[in-house]
């Protein structure tokens, strides 16, 4: 009862949202949820992780099924203060950042101003994303660089999964994560990792 009182009240005061991480490690949905208020638009089905960093809310839009994980988000050069003192001038330097619909943005990646990426992307962690990202796209580096197509990357992992001692229960799983299948997951993933041969 506690709980969802406060998630009520987080999902309106920022304050209480605070206290509500805090007490009760929202998960990632959770977490799109409380971005939607500051946001200028969130699609459906997106997942946010905790320490995701936005820094001009109201400049970012994300498409449907956007995941962002432990990554930043910058909208501003924080250089201007400095460089407007430095020169004596009035500079100025904001954009907007644009996820297109089934994007995927790895752990420390940082997209920077002025970046739109296109739909089906997957953004490789610790990227920096300093330009556009076509629709279908698998990028990496700093700074980011495609590396193959989403559809590429998609045919690979098919083939991997098909390959490995627990494709079975994979094709038995519904969505992408099931409780009651992790614990013979994790048995036969420690066993094919770390099986040696005498």
């Amino acid at each position: 009862m506690l709980k969802l009182f406060l998630r009520q009240l987080a999902l309106k005061d920022h304050r209480a949202e605070r206290w509500y991480r805090r007490l009760f490690a929202p998960s990632m949905a959770e977490n799109a949820e409380f971005w939607r208020t500051r946001l200028n638009a969130i699609g459906d089905d997106c997942l946010i992780n905790g320490d995701v960093r936005i820094t001009d809310p109201e400049f970012v839009r994300l498409g449907n099924n956007v995941c962002l994980s432990s990554c930043t988000l910058i909208c501003h050069n924080g250089a201007i203060a400095v460089l407007n003192r430095a020169y004596g001038k009035k500079l100025d330097a904001v954009g907007k950042i644009e996820i297109g619909n089934n994007v995927f943005v790895g752990i420390g990646a940082i997209i920077l101003p002025g970046v739109t990426i296109g739909d089906n992307c997957i953004i490789g962690a610790g990227a920096v994303v300093t330009k556009n990202i076509p629709a279908g796209c698998v990028v990496g580096g700093v700074p980011a660089r495609i590396i193959k197509s989403t559809a590429e990357l998609v045919e690979k992992l098919e083939q991997e999964t098909w390959r490995s001692p627990w494709n079975d229960l994979i094709q038995t799983r519904e969505g992408a994560f099931d409780p009651s299948l992790e614990p013979e997951l994790l048995k036969l993933r420690l066993a094919h990792f770390f099986t040696t041969e005498v």
